[in-house]
C-alpha cells in the first residue's frame, strides 16, 4: 500500500512509500491554519496511514513560517450554531484519528503552535520542537476561550501552568514546553529533521505489531481507576507474551541476536 504523493490533497503533503510516513501540512500562506478542508484531508490521511501495515512511525511538520495557527478564523463568522459544531466536530475526531491509529506520531514543531495548533501538538504521542518554537492557547485574548483545545493541552500540562495560558493567552517557550511536558526535547533549529528522524527510527526498529498494541493499551489504560487499569494490562500483556514477535524477542534477547519481527 504505497503513497508518495503531492496533488491527493489541497493542504498536506504525504509520503508514506516506506518505514517512516512524513505528513506535511502545506498551507504556509495561512500558517497552516485549520480550515474544514485542512481537518478533513488529515483525517483521511492518517486512517489511510493508520491501515497501512508497511509504516511503523508518522512524523507530523509543517511547511511555512509556522507549525499551525490553529482553526481558520475566515471561516468562523457569521455561521449558524450547527456550522461550529460540525467545525468542532470535525476537529475532534481529527485528534481521535491521530491517536487511534496504531502508528505513534511524531510533531516536529518548528515557529509558533497555537490553539488548535497547540492541541495539534499535545495530541501527538510524541513531539520535538525547535528553539525558537512557542506555544499557546490564546483565544481568551479574541473572545474565543480555547475550550477544546485545552482537553488535550491540559493533559499534558500541569493544572496551573495550563490555567495560566488559557487565562493570558500568553505563549510559552519551547524550554517551557518541555519543562512542563508539552514536548519530549528541544533541539537547534537546524537539527529538528535529524533529530525527529533519529527518534522515529528508534520506534521502527521494535515489532510494529506491539508498539501498536502499547500505544492502544496505553490511552485505554490512562483514565481508569489503578485497579482496573491492571487487570485491564494484565490482559493485555499477557496476550502480548504469546505473540509471535514477542516470543522471538524473547529468543533473540536469550541468545544474543537482533530479533526478526514477523508483525504479529
Amino acid at each position: 500500500m504505497e503513497r508518495n504523493e503531492t496533488s491527493t490533497y489541497r493542504h498536506i503533503l504525504l509520503d508514506a512509500s516506506g518505514r517512516i510516513a512524513y505528513v506535511t501540512m502545506n498551507r504556509p500562506e495561512k500558517r497552516n491554519a485549520l480550515s474544514l478542508e485542512h481537518m478533513l484531508e488529515l483525517s483521511d490521511c492518517f486512517r489511510f496511514i493508520g491501515q497501512n501495515p508497511e509504516v511503523a512511525a508518522v512524523i507530523l511538520k509543517a511547511n511555512g513560517p509556522a507549525f499551525c495557527a490553529g482553526h481558520d478564523l475566515g471561516e468562523m463568522i457569521g455561521h449558524p450554531p450547527d456550522y461550529y459544531r460540525r467545525v468542532f466536530d470535525v476537529c475532534t475526531k481529527m485528534m481521535d484519528e491521530i491517536q487511534n491509529i496504531p502508528q505513534p506520531v511524531i510533531a516536529q514543531v518548528h515557529g509558533m503552535a497555537t490553539a488548535a495548533g497547540c492541541q495539534l501538538v499535545a495530541t501527538c504521542d510524541l513531539a520535538v520542537a525547535a528553539e525558537t518554537a512557542r506555544f499557546a492557547t490564546p483565544g481568551v485574548k479574541i473572545g474565543l476561550f480555547c475550550s477544546t483545545p485545552m482537553v488535550a493541552v491540559s493533559r499534558n500540562l500541569p493544572r496551573k501552568k495550563m490555567l495560566e495560558m488559557l487565562l493570558t493567552g500568553e505563549p510559552i517557550s519551547a524550554q517551557e514546553a518541555l519543562q512542563y511536558g508539552l514536548v519530549n526535547r528541544v533541539v537547534p533549529g537546524d537539527a529538528l529533521e535529524s533529530e525527529t528522524g533519529a527518534l522515529a527510527e528508534r520506534i521502527v526498529a521494535s515489532s510494529p505489531f506491539v508498539v501498536g498494541l502499547g500505544k492502544q493499551a496505553f490511552y485505554r489504560q490512562l483514565e481508569m481507576p489503578q485497579t482496573q487499569a491492571y487487570a485491564y494490562a494484565k490482559e493485555v500483556m499477557s496476550l502480548n507474551a504469546m505473540a509471535a514477535d514477542a516470543q522471538e524477542g524473547m529468543c533473540a534477547f536469550l541468545e544474543k541476536r537482533p530479533a526478526q519481527w514477523r508483525g504479529h
